[in-house]
């Protein structure tokens, strides 16, 4: 056994400066016969459960501590680090009082104090001291630093401070790292104990494992600075001595002071921490009914949600019915009560509720929880299962007691909104996000190291690629799989010390963020259980993770942010607006016909779920036409179950016929024609044949899907055992068990596809009824990805949906449905059209949209110079208005998109010099047109070409919204065996296609062995991807292969990490290409593989339909302009006939009003308004300033009838000869 105890130990928690792993350091220490190690890292405890586990484990004693950060004044205080220096102080919990204090220290430290560290102060220590041994830390402890500043008496107040607080639990510790600061300080130190009577120790600062390590530490460091190793500048370490030695090596640099040494012993025998898992610390509800537990105030609500349900079906009409229900329901609330659930449920119940309140969607359910009657009378969910015929021990297990797991899905828009509402409700010491922790996987290990290393970007990238972005593969798997990965590491030498260090790093982690979904409700506050720190907003982050928040008996709810629920509710709200109602769910008939018939034409872009180019090939062979097909296909179409979708779809169509291993269970397995699908026909088949209890049945499914043959033999005896006593024969036992084995990996919770199946429904139903008002919504959820929009769009004009371009005038922030009225030339009631969303233009934020609405309320904007003088120019800047020119929002205003461009400068610059003229005291008296003496000239240049104009809207749209070159073949590129380039990213690796599309880029080189290759980028409507024309096909291709040009391929298609990318092995230019022919020769049998692993052919999409034109000509010649070139003064286009015949013309007579020096005052100037205002009339009046020689047209609530008597009034007030009409 050592008679050493290391005290101040960092592991990769200390993230970026930690190297190394607890486990290691654990294993270590008891390898060294460490009898107890301690654990404080920087500021957090993010690893005191695993390495309190680990602990127990290696038979040693965990020690839970923190490094804290101690602030010279008050924690509330934020001064600069000069002024309030920052400390360190080692402090350790000695038993459950000192971890309590220990977490609500680390807590305040975060919540309260945080300013450049989690920063605790002397008020919170001496409050919270109880239970805690404090060790006066490194050199960055408050006594050191003023020792080594020549502060003894500040040393010596600070150690009294100390001692005052903890009592003999102060210990003044002593380091040496070889560093000449610690030779003076350690001194010191030793007499100031002997002074003031304070204990020593002895420590070690330990970061890593081993002397060898302290470059992985340095490597860290560089990585969480954003430096290099070769930058001087960087901070670094001045010694390679921070690594768990053994207690001999302490013993060596620690001879003179022994006391030193064994007060480690005493100090791990003083800490006795027992934490216990497996318990459950369950939230309570409130406030409950006066005179009612949680159990009978659930059973209240449970009976009138009951009726609410149920009152409108059959079942409600019989006693039977009636009976069956409640028998279910008794029986669900009795495990729940009996289990302790009681609380849960009703805490779910009322923040749904409140939801509901808010106009918040929630999903239908998600997870086993969708089987419980409970929870859909109270509204939880909205899946009926007694139709669905759901299990409720699936769920909540009656003979295996686990924590209940109801998964909420909220609109990903809203879903704050309840996080909130719980906050609030419950108190934020109650409430809290959960923290995740990314770590440095593979690729991204090999990318920081590499940084941090200096490696070129060149070096790092080819090696970061060749290690495959799958679960499970770590650098050193994918040397063994991957030769060429291995040769760079056996070549490069500095590609060796890159992989060997990421090798290092590889897995810990790296940042803390806040998970998804998880929230936690605790009884008690939370900080009794785990530290807190600052979370998003108004919601703390616990510094445990989900798992470990479980371990200790928290209970997490996820509520999920689903953008289908986003996407269903904004559907709803358009509909309602532009036909009067919305559909209610609870009334549509899940055998809607329009539905059925889109499911099974396989035109379910969009729609939740159904829309993988795999799925809607199922759905054209399936043809489902009862909500029960939709069920199974959301259930059979993941990686296993999918090789049975072939016999499921030849069994619905009757083409095969359907056997079951034993035609009892033929009520099991009809829905699914004999097919296991579902985890609960595992169990239902259990029930029925071994006369299982559905809680025993959930075992047997739970036990044979882990696979272990021991496992397997046990309950293969049970299960016949038990098949035997229901009168069934030992070989039908045994053939029905294999079959449960076999299925077992597949089976999917048949709850939580039911609730799936819901959503796809719902959004099927939506884009079938309302095709506008759903692909609108559709297209607003996917702005931030311009290949999606892209996608919906050609989807829209395949449905006859006329996408409209961006127009400041007409469009908002989103993508809207627009009505199709009669004057368009289609009847009102028609598809509609959708109106492109400012918001998804690239460079345009909301805040500058949001502007542009607000300002063009007043009146719609009438051109360029019009719309800089309106606008906020400080969030509408020129990059923004230069966006939306290029993205064809001004189209419908005077000037074509290069004119607009070629002026923008100088008409922003006259709209500021407008602004500053009306910002003038006594021009802001009147409501004035704008000056008359200046005008902006458009220049007579040729619109964009249109393969320009394509350009920049695929630069900001992502898309090219006024056309594309391959619309006109859109034909042609349906015919069977012709794949869009979009559907290959679910291409089997190696599969033959036939694509089409435009040459974006071509660059060819010269291979090793002297022949010409080439690599080009090809693009169709959606897509891009990467294409390689090897020697022997860029011979044949490259007189014909160039940037513009429209080409054929038939290719193979290469999967990798980052996407596909075609191997050419035939190219021809699309006008006249055979494709019939090309799609024949890929059928061939030459060696290729199909397609895609789904049955049936692919699916098409991408018809022309409804496209507006782009401005210039066909071709690459730019078209004519419109007119030779245009004037713009003020406003600049034609108004509207009304309004014209009431503006000033060169023809029109006009009051002009000369302003004088003398009269620029703003009481003079106010008269002259007042008497403008006295004679209104139909002439316009203009005001001329002598001085600065400015004309200013006053608005037409200035217009006034002109008369011998009003001009004598005029001269009167401003002086002779100040006004004339002419």
């Amino acid at each position: 056994m050592s008679s050493f105890v290391h005290l101040h130990v960092h592991s990769e928690y200390s993230l970026l400066d930690g190297a190394a792993r607890i486990s290691d350091l654990v294993r270590r220490a008891a390898e060294n016969g460490m009898k107890a190690l301690a654990l404080t890292d920087h500021g957090v405890m993010y690893g005191a459960v695993p390495f309190y586990k680990a602990c127990v484990a290696e038979g040693i004693k965990p020690i839970i501590g923190c490094e804290a950060y101690l602030t010279a004044g008050s924690r509330k205080e934020r001064g600069s680090r000069k002024d309030q220096p920052i400390y360190h102080l080692i402090l350790l919990a000695k038993n459950e009082t000192g971890y309590r204090n220990l977490m609500k220290l680390c807590s305040i430290g975060h919540l309260e104090g945080f300013h450049y560290k989690p920063r605790i102060d002397m008020d919170a220590l001496a409050k919270h001291h109880e239970g805690i041994i404090c060790l006066s830390a490194c050199l960055g402890g408050e006594v050191p630093q003023h020792l080594l500043h020549g502060r003894t008496e500040e040393a010596r107040r600070a150690a009294l401070r100390y001692r005052d607080i903890f009592g003999e639990d102060f210990y003044l510790e002593l380091q040496d790292h070889g560093l000449p600061e610690q030779k003076r300080v350690n001194p010191q130190l030793i007499e100031l104990a002997r002074e003031l009577d304070v204990p020593l120790v002895a420590t070690n600062d330990v970061h890593y494992l081993v002397r060898e390590d302290a470059s992985m530490q340095d490597v860290l460091i560089c990585i969480g600075t954003g430096k290099t190793v070769e930058d001087e500048d960087r901070l670094q370490i001045q010694t390679d001595q921070l690594y768990l030695k053994s207690g001999e090596e302490m013993a060596r640099l620690f001879p003179h002071v022994r006391e030193a040494l064994d007060n480690t012993l005493l100090i791990a025998d003083k800490c006795s921490l027992e934490l216990e898992f497996g318990r459950s610390i369950l939230p309570e509800y409130r406030p409950l009914p006066e005179g009612q537990t949680a159990a009978e105030y659930l059973r209240t609500l449970c009976l009138e949600g009951l009726e609410s349900r149920y009152s409108t079906t059959g079942l409600w009409d019989t006693e039977e019915g009636k009976r069956e229900l409640l028998q279910r329901l008794d029986y669900e609330l009795g495990v729940i009560g009996s289990m302790g659930f009681s609380d849960y449920f009703l805490i779910v119940w009322d923040f749904i509720a409140y939801a509901h309140r808010q106009g918040i969607v929630t999903g239908p359910g998600r997870g086993s929880s969708a089987g419980s009657l409970v929870a859909y009378v109270l509204r939880i969910t909205n899946v009926d299962p007694i139709k669905y015929n759901l299990l409720f021990e699936r769920f909540l297990n009656p003979e295996r007691v686990t924590m209940p797991d109801i998964d909420i899905d909220f609109s990903d828009e809203r879903r704050d909104e309840v996080i909130e509402y719980v906050a609030d409700k419950y108190g934020s010491e109650h409430v809290a996000q959960i923290i995740t922790f990314g770590t440095m996987a593979a690729r991204a290990a090999v990318r920081d190291v590499g940084r941090a290393l200096n490696v070129s970007y060149g070096e790092v990238d080819k090696a970061a690629k060749l290690i495959p972005n799958a679960h499970g593969i770590n650098i050193r798997r994918a040397m063994e799989i991957s030769d060429e990965l291995k040769k760079l590491y056996e070549q490069s030498l500095k590609t060796r010390e890159m992989l060997d260090m990421a090798m290092k790093v590889e897995g810990m982690p790296r940042h803390a963020s806040t998970h998804a979904a998880g929230v936690v409700i605790s009884r008690d506050p939370l900080t009794d259980a785990v530290p807190l720190q600052e979370g998003s907003e108004r919601t703390a982050l616990t510094q445990y993770p989900m798992e470990q928040l479980e371990s200790i008996g928290l209970l997490k709810m996820d509520f999920l942010g689903l953008r289908t629920l986003s996407i269903i509710e904004r559907s709803m709200r358009w509909i309602g607006e532009m036909t009067g109602s919305a559909p209610d769910f609870a009334q549509v008939p899940d055998n809607d016909p329009l539905t059925y018939e889109m499911l099974g034409s396989g035109d379910t872009t969009g729609v939740f779920q159904l829309e993988s180019a795999g799925m809607r090939r199922v759905l054209k062979e399936l043809k489902p036409s009862v909500f029960e097909d939709v069920i199974s296909v959301v259930a059979l179409y993941r990686p296993g179950p999918m090789e049975f979708i072939p016999n499921f779809i030849q069994a619905k169509h009757g083409t095969i016929q359907v056997d079951y291993p034993h035609d009892d269970l033929k009520p099991i397995l009809a829905d699914t024609y004999g097919i296991i699908v579902y985890q609960e026909q595992i169990m239902k088949i259990a029930s029925l044949m071994a006369g299982f209890s559905l809680g025993e049945a959930d075992l047997l499914r739970r036990a044979v899907s882990k696979k272990k043959r021991e496992v397997l033999d046990r309950e293969r005896s049970h299960f016949v055992e038990g098949s035997l006593k229901q009168g069934y024969t030992e070989e039908d036992a045994n053939k029905v068990y294999d079959m449960i084995v076999r299925f077992a990996d597949y089976g999917f919770p048949r709850a939580h596809a039911a609730a799936y199946a819901v959503l796809a429904f719902q959004t099927a139903y939506l884009k079938a009824h309302y095709p506008v008002q759903f692909m609108a919504s559709m297209l607003t959820a996917v702005m931030g990805s311009h290949r999606k929009v892209a996608e919906y769009v050609v989807e829209c004009r395949r449905m006859n949906i006329k996408v409209l371009p961006p127009d400041v005038n007409e469009s908002g922030v989103l993508f809207t449905p627009v009505a199709v009225s009669a004057e368009d030339g289609q009847p009102a009631e028609g598809p509609g059209h959708i109106r492109f969303g400012l918001g998804a233009i690239k460079n345009v934020g909301t805040q500058a949209v949001e502007n542009m609405m607000r300002v063009r309320e007043e009146k719609p904007f009438e051109s360029l110079l019009d719309f800089c003088r309106r606008i906020d120019l400080r969030v509408c800047n020129k990059r923004v208005i230069e966006s939306l020119i290029q993205a064809g929002a001004f189209d419908s205003l005077p000037g074509h998109r290069a004119q607009l461009l070629s002026m923008l400068d100088e008409t922003v610059d006259a709209a500021v010099k407008w602004r500053k003229e009306r910002e003038d005291l006594q021009i802001q008296l009147f409501d004035f047109v704008e000056t008359t003496n200046w005008e902006i000239e458009y220049p007579d240049i040729p619109p964009f070409s249109v393969s320009q104009q394509l350009e920049h809207e695929r630069e900001l749209l992502g898309l090219y919204l006024s056309g594309h070159p391959l619309d006109d073949f859109d034909e042609v590129l349906d015919e069977p065996g012709v794949e869009r380039l979009m559907n290959l990213a679910e291409a089997a690796d190696e599969a033959k296609v036939v694509v089409a599309g435009m040459v974006v880029s071509v660059k060819s080189i010269t291979t090793k062995q002297g022949k010409a290759m080439a690599f080009m980028e090809l693009e169709d409507q959606i897509e891009r991807c990467e294409v390689v024309l090897f020697p022997e096909v860029w011979k044949r291709s490259s007189s014909y292969v160039g940037k513009g040009e429209l080409l054929a391929l038939r290719a193979k298609v290469q999967q990798q990490d980052e996407g596909f990318k075609l191997l050419a092995e035939e190219v021809l230019p699309l006008a006249g290409a055979p494709l019939a022919q090309m799609v024949k020769r890929n059928q061939a049998p030459a060696g290729g593989r199909s397609f895609a692993a789904g049955p049936g052919p692919s699916r098409r999409q991408g018809a022309p339909a409804g496209r507006p034109a782009p401005q210039a000509a066909a071709g690459d010649a730019a078209a004519p302009a419109d007119a030779p070139a245009r004037k713009e003064q003020g406003g600049g286009a034609p108004a509207p006939a009304k309004e014209q015949a009431r503006r000033p013309t060169t023809a029109e007579q006009r009051v002009f009003v000369k302003i004088t020096p003398e009269a620029e005052n703003p009481d003079l100037l106010a008269k002259l308004k007042q008497l403008l205002q006295e004679h209104p009339g139909p002439v316009a009046t203009v005001l001329f300033y002598e001085q600065s020689q400015k004309l200013l047209a006053l608005s037409d609530n200035y217009r006034i009838k002109p008369s011998p008597e009003f001009f004598e009034m005029i001269e009167n007030m401003l002086g002779k000869g100040t006004v004339r009409i002419k």
